[in-house]
């Protein structure tokens, strides 16, 4: 499985994708971050500012197109302090939804310094450690405690590197006097929770964020460590960050800009990002911190992983993300699987066997076996009008990698597996283009047949193979124990297959033990998709057997003419050496229009 999360914060917009693995770990296969000053002029319940959301909505957009390549399986996205407390914040996510695709949802500070522990430990804590976790963000700093995973304490407060710098860096270089008024207004914020945590006691304090990774380099420069060389894991001394303080705090930005492994877009934030930094680790009284960066982002990924263990697992079973969000959705509405399944065998054969008729390709071939699958989803409502509530669902189910059409016609082909069939004046179908309707009504004969070859959820019918007698179509099942209700149900639901076909569908059952009997139902409707009207009409009275004249007779008198009865059944004998079929064939008026010729297909 893979996933996309992304971070909207105040500073910063961050992406990953991973890969999640079938042991539960996950590589991260692609990172980009821009630095768009989101929160900029925006925090305090301020507006944020028109420039600002365009600039984030560019590389959002631009993120989405990126998480599309790598054929993500789900984009999460998250926004922080910025959106958070914007006058606007509301229709900034709702113009980030309309014109990206992506659906951001606010989280709480709470929440936000839990994902961040959850990254931190995961990068770079000893299990079983008591760990302290800093992330130093541009509208906010989050400050937690915890063993391994579990959170005892977890607090965010309004003390990021933006939202600082617009309140006590007025001048360049700082003056001393503003100095001390920051540092006041950090402890008096923060200073009592840091105290708690203090005599709580703790084995090591990791950093995560872009202010103390930038800070842990400008030190690592110093100490002679390469430019570019990996932060993580790495030990940074509290007296050398406290050094680097006083040194940003002195220069001016120019001067700021050469400073050896400070990254150029936080000049103007370090000399705040510095000061918050030095003033909590000397409240904790701790000589190091451990730098991590793993953060937000990745907390995102191992919340979902703990989430949906599940789906992951399901994920490895199936690679494809179209297969895999059906069956999430069949699971979710506690489908049959052995039923589904065993339908959509049938279906997906019968449709082969069928393709020099309907001249579909494997395009609906992919649908129909989908709708096989979900044919049966509606009975998680009620069972009565089952097929209208499979439907909804799953024109609802929030099926991924698929098209508007494609989830359309799914839904159809599984709503006309019973009961009635498409007509014009049925919604959803009435909407589709004269192309679209003949493919639903060629996938929904297929799946009507299909599904009755299972009416008795037993799976016995083992493999079938169709073949072109000329006046017939015969279908051979193989089944492996009784198929009494599959033939009864068949008789039933094959007239739409037999107007596709443009011939009368006869069954003949073989068993897997080679038993020679076998029983054979023939059924007919009242029009056909390539035999004209008329010709059908003069053909229906001769595929009545005697026995059963009386019966048609009854209906006719009932439905008024003979152009409406429907579902006759004639038990005929298995064929030996061709006898029956040369029989069948005496019965065929000469002037039937047959289709081109078909070979079965196994």
């Amino acid at each position: 499985m893979r996933l996309a999360t992304i971070d909207i914060g105040t500073n910063s917009v961050h992406m990953i994708v991973v890969q999640v693995r079938p042991d539960l770990s996950f590589e991260v296969i692609d990172r980009e971050k821009e630095m768009v000053r989101l929160g900029a002029g925006g925090l305090d319940g301020r507006k944020l500012t028109p420039d600002a959301m365009h600039a984030a909505l560019q590389v959002l957009s631009k993120f989405r197109r990126l998480a599309e390549s790598h054929r993500v399986d789900q984009v999460i996205a998250v926004a922080t302090s910025a959106t958070r407390e914007a006058e606007n914040g509301g229709e900034f996510l709702q113009a980030v939804t309309q014109q990206t695709g992506i659906r951001p949802r606010v989280i709480s500070g709470t929440e936000e310094a839990r994902l961040i522990h959850l990254a931190a430990v995961y990068g770079v804590s000893v299990p079983g450690d008591v760990a302290v976790v800093i992330d130093i963000g541009g509208g906010s700093v989050e400050v937690t405690r915890g063993t391994g995973s579990a959170i005892e304490l977890g607090r965010s407060f309004k003390l990021g590197v933006i939202r600082l710098t617009e309140r006590f860096v007025r001048t360049d270089p700082l003056e001393p006097r503003d100095e001390r008024k920051l540092v006041r207004h950090i402890d008096s914020e923060i200073g009592k929770y840091l105290d708690q945590i203090a005599r709580a006691g703790f084995d090591r304090v990791i950093g995560t964020s872009g202010t103390i990774l930038s800070l842990g380099a400008v030190v690592s420069a110093a100490e002679g460590l390469a430019e570019g060389a990996p932060l993580r894991s790495r030990r940074i001394g509290a007296k050398a960050l406290r050094r680097v303080r006083k040194e940003l705090v002195s220069l001016d930005l120019e001067k700021r800009l050469r400073v050896p492994g400070l990254e150029p877009r936080r000049a103007d934030l370090a000399v705040a990002g510095s000061i918050l930094l030095d003033c909590i680790l000397r409240r904790l009284g701790v000589p190091e911190i451990t730098l991590c960066d793993l953060s937000l982002r990745e907390g995102l990924v191992l919340d979902y992983i703990a989430r949906h263990r599940k789906e992951i697992a399901q994920a490895d079973r199936y690679p494809d993300v179209r297969r895999r969000s059906v069956f999430e959705l069949a699971e979710r509405c506690h489908f049959w699987p052995e039923h589904s399944q065993q339908v959509a065998r049938l279906a997906v054969a019968l449709f082969d066997h069928t393709r020099a008729i309907h001249g579909l390709t494997d395009r609906e071939r992919e649908w129909l076996e989908y709708a096989a699958i979900l044919h049966d989803l509606g009975v998680h409502i009620s069972y009565e009008g089952h097929h209208k509530h499979s439907y909804y669902l799953i024109k609802n189910g929030d099926l991924r990698g698929f098209e508007p059409d494609e989830i359309e016609t799914i839904a159809l082909v599984a709503r006309y597996h019973r009961q009635a069939t498409p007509k014009r004046r049925h919604d959803g179908f009435r909407d589709l283009r004269r192309r679209a309707r003949r493919t639903v009504r060629t996938l929904a004969a297929i799946l009507r047949l299909a599904e009755s070859l299972d009416r008795s959820h037993a799976q016995t019918v083992s493999g079938l193979e169709l073949h072109d007698r000329g006046d017939d179509d015969l279908l051979q099942l193989r089944a492996a124990g009784d198929v009494e209700l599959e033939l009864w149900s068949a008789a039933r639901h094959a007239a739409p297959f037999e107007r596709m076909m443009g011939k009368p569908l006869r069954i003949e059952v073989g068993r897997v033990s080679s038993e020679p009997a076998a029983h054979t139902y023939a059924e007919q409707s009242d029009t056909t998709a390539r035999v004209p009207r008329q010709t059908v009409r003069r053909r229906r009275d001769r595929w009545v057997g005697e026995n059963d004249a009386a019966g048609a007779a009854g209906k006719v008198a009932k439905r008024g003419r003979a152009s409406r009865v429907r579902h006759r059944m004639e038990l005929v004998r298995p064929r030996q050496g061709g006898d029956e079929n040369r029989q069948e064939k005496k019965r065929a008026d000469p002037d039937d229009v047959q289709p081109a010729p078909r070979h079965g297909l196994r």
